[in-house]
């Protein structure tokens, strides 16, 4: 048991990469393993340290010192047999030791898939992070979804916001609707908003209106139109909040479903929205209905207000005909008289241009 002279010959020895591995049975078969690893860790500074030796060592320790290979690993990757050392590690569980080779190997895929696996040990937010976004199988982008909110739920949007420009959003937003889980991923609909899909914009529109949010609502509907606009007025018209119904109104104005609007707006008494309403339409029935329908349900201040806001639309017959019939004449006059001014205007300015043309 002269291990210090079997040192000294062994240091001779390592450095041929074919007596290595003879050596190693011959002290691995004794029980020898500290003198061993003490002979090679020696060894790894001699000039004629080669590949096999920074190899075996890190093999040994996987068997026997778990605790030292990771510092191995960091300091001397990129000098020992990977592959080998890899089959090592799954052998011995090792698996933060495995992501790390696997990643300095450019398996990407394995050291995620790893991750997942065996995520008691291995799993580290920011170096998962950094692993998703460089695999090359997108199958797991949705293992690592479904991973997360297994796991790590509340770092979901996180690992969503990375992995943005790769996912197929209609499926991240499927995935979570059948799993009741859209509430979750909130700050990743908001993001993911500015590609207008669809999916994203109706699962976020079905949120805010969960939470009664009808500033949050308006705000998407107006900036991001690719939803089924129809369908979400349809049910915001029955919803028990009035902020809702005039969404509905709104949205059946973009769909030019003046009358729908109408009869919304109408039904709510939000009468300064109806006559937007039928301002928007340019349609001379419409503002012209609207103001017998103020006439007829006695608003009189409405009916002059609808004379302001759509002015250009009625007509003025039908204006003199509905006030003379029913004593608005003075809720009209403001409506006549500007209308006489333009007529007025109209006639001066015809009259100037003929008197031009008879003086040439």
């Amino acid at each position: 048991k002269e291990f210090r002279l079997a040192q000294i010959c062994g240091l001779h020895l390592i450095v041929h990469a074919e007596e290595l591995e003879s050596l190693i049975r011959l002290y691995e078969g004794s029980g020898y393993i500290d003198e061993l690893c003490s002979l090679i860790e020696n060894g790894l500074g001699l000039e004629r340290a080669h590949m096999g030796m920074f190899t075996e060592l890190a093999i040994l320790y996987c068997k026997y010192r778990p605790e030292q290979i990771m510092d191995h690993l960091k300091l001397y990757w990129s000098r020992i047999n990977i592959p080998k050392v890899i089959r090592a590690c799954e052998s011995s569980h090792l698996w933060p030791e495995l992501v790390f080779l696997f990643v300095h190997y450019d398996e990407f895929d394995n050291a995620a898939q790893t991750i997942i696996e065996h995520s008691v040990d291995a799993w580290e937010h920011a170096s998962f992070k950094d692993i998703i976004v460089k695999v090359s199988n997108v199958e797991l982008y949705y293992k690592a979804l479904r991973f997360y909110l297994k796991e790590q739920p509340l770092l979901l949007n996180d690992l969503l916001n990375v992995m943005m420009a790769r996912i197929d959003h209609t499926r991240v937003v499927s995935m979570f609707q059948k799993s009741d889980n859209i509430p979750l991923i909130k700050k990743y609909l908001v993001a993911a908003q500015s590609t207008n899909n669809k999916s994203v914009n109706e699962a976020y529109n079905e949120l805010l209106i969960e939470e009664e949010d009808f500033v949050g609502l308006r705000n998407s509907i107006d900036n991001h139109d690719n939803f089924d606009g129809i369908g979400l007025a349809q049910r915001l018209e029955k919803h028990e909040l009035l902020e809702f119904r005039r969404i509905a109104a709104h949205l059946y104005n973009q769909a030019k479903r003046w009358r729908q609007s109408l009869s919304l707006s109408k039904k709510d008494k939000l009468y300064k929205d109806a006559m937007t309403t039928a301002r928007l339409s340019g349609s001379t029935d419409i503002a012209e209905d609207l103001l017998r329908y103020f006439v007829e349900s006695g608003n009189p201040a409405c009916f002059s207000a609808c004379l302001f806001t759509c002015y250009d639309l009625v007509r003025s017959d039908v204006v003199m005909e509905l006030a003379w019939r029913h004593g608005l004449t003075n809720e009209a006059m403001p409506y006549f008289v500007n209308m006489i001014r333009e007529y007025q205007n109209k006639v001066d300015t015809l009259t100037t241009e003929v008197s031009e043309l008879k003086a040439k």
